[in-house]
Parts: structure tokens; C-alpha cells; sequence
């Protein structure tokens, strides 16, 4: 080493290989011209450097935070005596859906789940043929059953008289019957479909409205919520703005300990598009797309579903993954990551082997 001029292995090896410095340097400034700006960087120099980048996420969820509870209007309206009248009603809803006595898509049965569509009715998630944002139609007129008249005095002329809503603003009701266990996916309620402010009123028991969830499932798993909204027995939340329009919300299944009733009242745009509207698909009868057909499921709730171990997964899914990033798992829509699902499963099911599935 001595005869070529190194007195040092390590000085060899650099001298071997100058292009790492440049690659180091080029990265830790986070650009080859040494700008600093337009590339993020690839590892972090020291602890103090992830503690930086952590406070930095934490800032900008804590900002989004904000943004979410500046649009939420909350209120307590309804007395206890009031709400048990109204939960009453809501019982006869669930018996008449029941004995069948009402019209085919004015009852949407999932698992700790039962929807029941009142005024107007539209297509989502699994009853579309093809799904993502903008897909949602209004069913055909009468094909749910009009608005009770219970619904109307006891809770829409309680919310106008409050100055929550203006009179003759809701043509749309939706009574979301909630088992232990049960929940709602993140969502945004279609714009195209439903004018804001979106308003809702809950009933049996208090429970909790997310904002920012991921979905996973088999098992189902759920990330952490940017904003946690606890919503009290007859309480009435309005969401307009940041809240209605550029985050998802969901309900978790955790936040159902109870069974829980939430009546929904919206207001239908004029211009929305139904499953028989020609200015929705094409103008030419020729170029139109054949019509979106709804599937609905007829599972019934299992009571003792609450009680697996597929809801607890969810922390174990977090450990796995210390160092993903939440604010970058919040970034991903739950609508993608459930239409890559889908695809998956679609492809097990055409594979010509067997696939044994875990059970939970």
C-alpha cells in the first residue's frame, strides 16, 4: 500500500469509489445542484433529524385537525324523553323491514348493518358495477318508500325550529341501524348527489364519528383517525365545508358498543344523475353504456361478530409497520385500497388452484 502512495486501506477504497460522496451529497441536500429544493430525502442523518420529520407530520395533522372541527356544527336537541319516542319509531321501521312491507330498495341489509332508504335512494360501494368517486346514481322516483310521517314532525320541524336546517330543505332520509360491532367505511357523500350541509341525529347510545381512516380488511383493520367527533344520544351534527367535502369519515367498528341509530337528512341536487337519466351516461342511445344495476345483500346481522378477534388485529397491523408513515397512510383513499382488494379476490377466485384462506 505503501508503494502506491496509501497509507490507509480506508483512503484506497475511497479514492476507488469517489461517485458515493457525490451520491451521499446529493441526497442529504436533496438535490444535485445543491438547490435544496424538489427531492425529499432518501434517510435520516440522525435521531434528531426523525424526530424533526415526526414533529413536522404531527404538525400537519394537528393542522388538518383544525380545518375538520372548524366545519362541524354540533347540538343537544333532543331530550331523553324525546329520544325514546323517536327510537320507538325506529323499532317499527326495523319490524316493517323485517316482515317485508316495504319497497325492494328502500331496505340495504349488511352485517351488524340495516340502512333504510327514505325520499330518495342511490347506488354505492358494492351495489356498483363499476366503482370510485362520481359512479353514485339516485334510484329511478318511488323506488324507496317516501319519508315517514314521524320523521317529519318529530325530528325535521325540531331541526328547523333550532335554525339547524330551513324549512323544505330535506327530501332525503336514512335511518342507519347499527349493531355492536358494526360500522361504515370512510367515505365522502357523493357531491354529485347530495347538496350540504349534511346533517345527522343519533340515537340509543353514544358513539364516535372518524375523520381520516383507512379501511383494511380480512381482518378489518382501521388507521389513525386525523379527528375523533364523539357524538352523544340526541345530538345533531352538521357537516359542511372541510368535513363534508375533503376528508372521508367513517365510523369504526370499536366506537359501536352498543347498538346505535343515526337518522341522515340530505338534500338531492337537482342535476343528479339516476339510474335511468340520459344526460348521466350518453346523449346518443347508440354510444350509452348499458345501465348500472344495484346488488344488495341480504346477510343478516351475526350478534357475536363484535366479539372476534378481527377487530383487535388492527393494533397488531400497527406494530408490524413502526416505521410507515401515518400521515402518508392517511394520504391513500380506503376507496383504492378496497378496489385492490376486490381485484385480488377476483383473481383467487379465477385461478385454477386452490387457495386455503385464513380463517378469523
Amino acid at each position: 500500500m505503501a508503494a502506491s502512495g496509501y497509507s490507509d486501506l480506508r483512503e484506497k477504497l475511497k479514492s476507488m469509489t469517489p461517485h458515493r460522496d457525490e451520491y451521499k451529497n446529493k441526497y442529504v441536500d436533496g438535490t444535485s445542484n445543491g438547490s435544496g429544493k424538489g427531492r425529499k430525502r432518501k434517510y435520516r442523518e440522525s435521531d434528531d433529524d426523525e424526530c424533526e420529520h415526526s414533529d413536522d407530520s404531527a404538525e400537519l395533522r394537528e393542522q388538518e385537525a383544525h380545518r375538520v372541527k372548524s366545519s362541524i356544527q354540533q347540538k343537544s336537541i333532543f331530550t331523553p324523553e324525546e329520544c325514546a319516542l323517536i327510537e320507538e319509531k325506529i323499532d317499527e321501521v326495523v319490524a316493517k323491514g323485517e316482515a317485508g312491507l316495504y319497497r325492494e330498495h328502500t331496505v340495504d341489509r349488511a352485517p351488524l348493518r340495516n340502512k333504510y332508504f327514505f325520499g330518495e335512494g342511490y347506488t354505492y360501494g358494492a351495489q356498483l358495477e363499476k366503482r370510485g368517486p362520481g359512479q353514485e346514481r339516485l334510484y329511478r322516483k318511488g323506488e324507496v318508500d317516501e319519508i315517514p310521517g314521524w320523521v317529519h314532525e318529530l325530528v325535521i320541524k325540531r331541526l328547523v325550529s333550532n335554525g339547524v336546517i330551513p324549512e323544505g330543505f330535506v327530501n332525503s332520509a336514512v335511518i342507519n341501524d347499527y349493531q355492536p360491532g358494526g360500522c361504515i367505511v370512510s367515505h365522502v357523500d357523493p357531491l354529485h348527489i347530495f347538496a350540504r350541509p349534511i346533517v345527522s341525529v343519533s340515537f340509543f347510545s353514544d358513539s364516535a364519528l372518524c375523520f381520516g381512516c383507512r379501511f383494511q380488511f380480512k381482518p378489518i383493520r382501521v388507521s389513525e383517525p386525523v379527528f375523533v367527533l364523539p357524538v352523544r344520544r340526541g345530538s345533531v351534527t352538521v357537516l359542511s365545508g372541510y368535513a363534508a367535502d375533503d376528508i372521508t369519515h367513517c365510523i369504526r367498528p370499536q366506537d359501536i358498543k352498543e347498538r346505535r341509530a343515526v337518522i341522515i337528512l340530505r338534500k338531492t341536487r337537482p342535476d343528479a344523475p339516476r339510474l335511468d337519466s340520459d344526460s348521466a351516461l350518453s346523449s346518443s342511445p347508440a354510444d350509452r353504456p348499458a345501465p348500472l344495476k344495484a346488488k344488495r345483500s341480504h346477510r343478516k346481522a351475526d350478534p357475536d361478530a363484535a366479539h372476534r378477534p378481527r377487530v383487535l388485529e388492527m393494533d397488531k397491523e400497527e406494530n408490524r409497520h413502526p416505521s410507515f408513515s401515518r400521515h402518508h397512510r392517511h394520504s391513500i383513499s380506503s376507496e383504492n385500497y378496497w378496489k385492490r382488494g376486490q381485484d385480488a379476490d377476483k383473481h383467487r377466485e379465477t385461478s385454477g388452484r386452490k387457495v386455503k384462506m385464513r380463517r378469523h
